[in-house]
């Protein structure tokens, strides 16, 4: 996976292209004047959930979501790929079917050749047909880094919409994907990993949550999120504060893609991790015995990560076996207590 032209090292933000950092964004969105009031908004801004959700009819409710970032990895097709994957992960979260996507396009045109630009669009291409996902427009600007994403739209029936708001106590969780990608991409960039590591972490961050999403239709999942800039504990904290409860990880559990502590040992911790455990460090209580890289990995700014799931405890190792026998490399990572609203207990 090589091209003439590193596109990690074109961008400002380094290899993970994180999020803005959730207390920074946290401090922007509270100078915003409030939202009109619409009884057919069922998902908007309150709770941090990974799409918006807007009541169509009584059977019918649209999902919507947007995502775009700088380049992760430095092969163009799939960076277009990793996108695609990442913008379509909200609508799986929420329990609907994407539908319709629109590109996201900002591009040094003429410094970079076209070509590269092609395999973009054609990697995300790709990967919309697979989810089955029809491109309908886009737009695009030129600009001196190249960044890209989409806004997909997908479809639910208002009574099946599953938020990051319902976890409770006896809940199980459930993670879909091993961590550890910010990391891996950041080492991408300099030049830390062999092509065989960067296979295996651009497979993660290409396979869609489809088949994940699909599986889980069959239970009665409480509360479900994916897994992505925030890193775990981030958008696992969202869960805990929206549904009032207190969640434990056990972080032998939780699945890490390898080389990831050496590489984090040796510098390779983008900005954004960083920040995410800055932005949870006063509602997570870790093992006195866990060093700082351990606390970081669990916060590590995720590129297309996994579902974070809330599923009660009788039927949580039958969704795990069939997720696994489906292919998807899921794990039972923790579990959901009554407590201290929002607060993770790392054991």
């Amino acid at each position: 996976m090589t091209t003439p032209i590193k596109l990690t090292s074109l961008s400002s933000k380094g290899g993970c292209g994180c999020k803005i950092g959730p207390a920074d964004l946290s401090q922007a969105l509270r100078s915003l004047p409030p939202t009109v009031t619409n009884p057919n908004l069922l998902v908007g801004l309150d709770t941090s959930d990974d799409a918006g959700v807007y009541k169509i009819n009584d059977n019918l409710a649209l999902v919507q979501t947007v995502d775009f970032f700088t380049p992760i990895v430095d092969d163009p097709y799939y960076f277009g790929q990793v996108a695609a994957a990442n913008a379509i992960s909200d609508v799986y979260a929420m329990g609907g079917k994407p539908i319709t996507a629109l590109n996201i396009v900002a591009f040094p045109i003429s410094t970079l050749d076209k070509s590269i630009l092609a395999e973009i669009l054609r990697g995300a291409g790709d990967k919309l047909n697979e989810a089955g996902v029809a491109l309908v427009g886009g737009h695009s600007i030129d600009d001196k880094e190249p960044k890209f994403g989409l806004a997909v739209t997908g479809i639910i029936h208002p009574d099946q919409i599953r938020t990051n708001t319902g976890a409770k106590p006896g809940d199980k969780l459930i993670l879909t994907k091993p961590i550890g990608v910010g990391i891996l991409t950041t080492s991408i960039k300099k030049d830390l990993l062999s092509d065989d590591e960067i296979t295996r972490v651009t497979n993660v961050m290409t396979t869609l949550n489809k088949t994940a999403a699909e599986t889980m239709d069959a239970y009665n999942v409480h509360a479900c999120t994916d897994v992505t800039g925030f890193g775990l504990l981030g958008h696992a904290s969202e869960m805990a504060k929206g549904s009032d409860v207190e969640i434990n990880i056990a972080y032998n559990q939780v699945p890490i893609l390898p080389r990831v502590k050496e590489l984090a040992e040796a510098g390779s911790v983008p900005g954004g991790t960083k920040n995410n455990y800055a932005h949870v460090k006063d509602i997570v209580s870790y093992p006195d015995t866990m060093d700082q890289i351990d606390r970081w990995i669990l916060c590590d700014a995720v590129t297309s990560g996994g579902l974070l799931i809330a599923i009660g405890n009788a039927e949580a190792d039958s969704l795990v076996t069939d997720l696994q026998a489906n292919g998807v490399e899921a794990k039972i990572i923790g579990d959901v207590v009554e407590g201290k609203s929002g607060h993770i207990t790392v054991n």
